[in-house]
């Protein structure tokens, strides 16, 4: 694992996580529910918060061609690297545990379509997280 020292998550008071930008290559669970390309529902926790937190975690370390570059004890950047043409995308989560969620963020960096690949993305990450029984 590799650990930045930037953060790329916001650090004010109102706990954001970078919005998506006017193209189709992003999922966020921060954007408005009426951005039909951008919206994905946010994890949705059951049980202690950190113990979801962790697990996921563990998924995205044990994932091929991704590494967490930077985290905090509810923050957390990971870049993605894709097989073919070596593409980088983002992947950003926010714990949020007054409300038992973990927003999460999944970006292109280049390009306007993805195909689908970042909202495929946090799709399998919510199967296997509830596959490990912390998420609805």
């Amino acid at each position: 694992m590799t650990v930045s020292n930037s953060n790329p998550v916001s650090a004010d008071a109102e706990r954001k996580l970078p919005a998506c930008h006017n193209t189709p290559n992003c999922v966020s669970s921060q954007a408005s529910i009426l951005e039909k390309y951008h919206y994905i529902e946010p994890l949705k926790l059951i049980g202690d918060a950190y113990v979801a937190w962790k697990t996921l975690k563990q998924i995205l370390e044990k994932q091929d061609r991704v590494v967490i570059t930077h985290e905090t004890i509810d923050t957390l950047h990971a870049e993605a690297t894709s097989f073919t043409f070596r593409f980088v995308d983002d992947f950003d989560a926010l714990l949020d545990q007054r409300a038992s969620l973990i927003h999460v963020r999944s970006a292109s960096r280049v390009g306007h379509h993805d195909f689908g690949v970042n909202r495929k993305r946090i799709e399998k990450l919510r199967k296997k997280m509830r596959a490990a029984g912390v998420v609805e």
